[in-house]
């Protein structure tokens, strides 16, 4: 799934060449594409394939290069003449900052991954467990007594406390998990916007949605300090991510900035709470839409588990319940938009690229496309046993990413996702409650709108 290789070496195009990638139907003045892109942007990206591997957008005064060949995205993700930068980053600056994993580049980068990857090493999961195990029993003890839960609330509420438990072994009271909960929900809701329609001054005018969003920005920011700050005056140093962070070392031999330290706080909050609360949404519904794969995954758990709670060790033997996320995470992504910046001039599938160049392109298209996947539409976890699993194109399926910008967290996530479905999978039938809204909700990541759910035990 997350293969990687060495790709061909981009070939750098003659003076006397002059290929340039046809520009998309539907472009509007001022706006240019980020029209379509605000009004239905997965039906557009992924129709974009029908007109070429490389197309040109416009967003705003922009010329925006879209790819939507699994093989170039693979290598503008293995390539050094692609940077992290574009408007997807752009509009995520104010949230993530300049100085943390999710958003340095070079050396910077290259350090921060050496000081996060030891968390996330295969054999330092394990000690996560019993958190993970913890947070999702109190979740199935929870919904025993409702009649209808609010899956959006209680997946990132989930979310959050093993991301910060885990992480940074902080105490997430409910006041301050439903802090970030929210914050992170209008930030995403506005940042997508801001990527799309990129109005730059007009979002400085203080309009409601204007105001909300930055009340949003400060709180988020507000609770990143109040959590360092409640380490350092502990005094405590377990053996956890933030730990690492506070006593993490630059080239020079001297501590790293507190502006550093605080983006990568952010970093970590981000991916655990909106990347893995929306995949969780996700899985819940598919919970609902298909009954027969819930009963495949209640028989698994019972025959690894027997009569007992699931425990973490027994998470990689739920093979059938990690196809249902990988399918999962296939069909309905959290991430389903990337940027990169060409920082040469250089070619990408016979077109010229040049330096500066804004390279757009969306893991949600390229992951339904029919060329890649037989029965695209189709919720097939069987598509991921190995015999089947090795007929899928190289690249055309990375939910995690390639190269030096994999998600370092690919295990954990995994793991949670895992275990978090079969649990509820064994105790409960799913159905959604008549107030539930099911449809996407396009951010900057995707999700149920509002998902509402009736558990009813098995």
């Amino acid at each position: 799934m997350t293969v990687e290789s060495v790709p061909p070496e981009p070939r750098i195009l003659a003076e006397t060449e002059s290929a340039e990638p046809p520009l998309a139907d539907g472009a509007m003045p001022l706006l240019g594409h980020g029209w379509k892109l605000v009004r239905d942007p997965l039906a557009f990206l992924a129709g974009l394939r029908d007109h070429g591997d490389v197309v040109r957008l416009r967003l705003g005064p922009k010329t925006v290069y879209a790819v939507t060949a699994p093989e170039l995205t693979g290598a503008i993700a293995l390539s050094p003449d692609y940077i992290i930068a574009g408007p997807l980053w752009e509009s995520l600056e104010s949230l993530l900052g300049k100085e943390g994993v999710a958003t340095a580049n070079g050396p910077l980068h290259r350090r921060q991954r050496r000081t996060i990857q030891p968390a996330f090493r295969l054999d330092a999961i394990p000690r996560y467990g019993p958190v993970m195990e913890e947070e999702v029993r109190a979740l199935v003890d929870r919904w025993r007594s409702r009649e209808s839960v609010d899956a959006t609330a209680e997946a990132f509420r989930l979310a959050v406390r093993i991301s910060v438990r885990c992480l940074m072994h902080d105490t997430c009271n409910e006041v301050r998990a439903e802090r970030i909960s929210s914050a992170l929900a209008t930030l995403f809701r506005g940042m997508y916007q801001r990527m799309v329609v990129p109005l730059g001054p007009l979002y400085r005018v203080p309009l409601p949605a204007n105001r909300e969003f930055n009340r949003a920005l400060a709180d988020l920011h507000l609770l990143v300090d109040e959590i360092v700050a409640e380490r350092r005056a502990s005094g405590q140093k377990p053996n956890d991510l933030l730990t690492a962070l506070l006593e993490a070392r630059d080239g020079n031999g001297d501590p790293i900035g507190e502006q550093e330290i605080h983006d990568q706080v952010v970093a970590m909050l981000t991916a655990g709470d909106e990347s893995i609360g929306s995949m969780v949404m996700s899985l819940l519904l598919v919970l609902t839409e298909h009954p027969d794969l819930a009963d495949k995954i209640r028989n698994e758990a019972n025959s690894v588990a027997g009569e007992g709670p699931i425990a973490f060790g027994d998470v990689r033997k739920l093979t059938y319940t990690a196809n249902v996320v990988v399918e999962t995470m296939r069909l309905h992504p959290s991430v389903w938009i990337l940027t990169r910046r060409a920082v040469t001039d250089t070619e990408l599938g016979g077109y010229r690229i040049p330096a500066g160049a804004d390279i757009v392109y969306s893991p949600y298209a390229i992951q339904r496309d029919a060329r890649s996947f037989e029965r695209h539409e189709e919720f097939d976890p069987d598509r991921w046993l190995p015999e089947r699993s090795a007929e899928v194109p190289k690249y055309a399926m990375t939910p995690f990413s390639v190269g030096n910008r994999k998600c370092p967290a690919d295990h954990f996530s995994m793991a949670e996702l895992t275990l978090v479905t079969a649990e509820v999978a064994r105790a409960f039938r799913l159905e959604q409650a008549p107030d539930s809204d099911a449809r996407t909700r396009i951010g900057i990541t995707l999700r149920p709108r509002g998902l509402r759910l009736r558990p009813v035990a098995r």
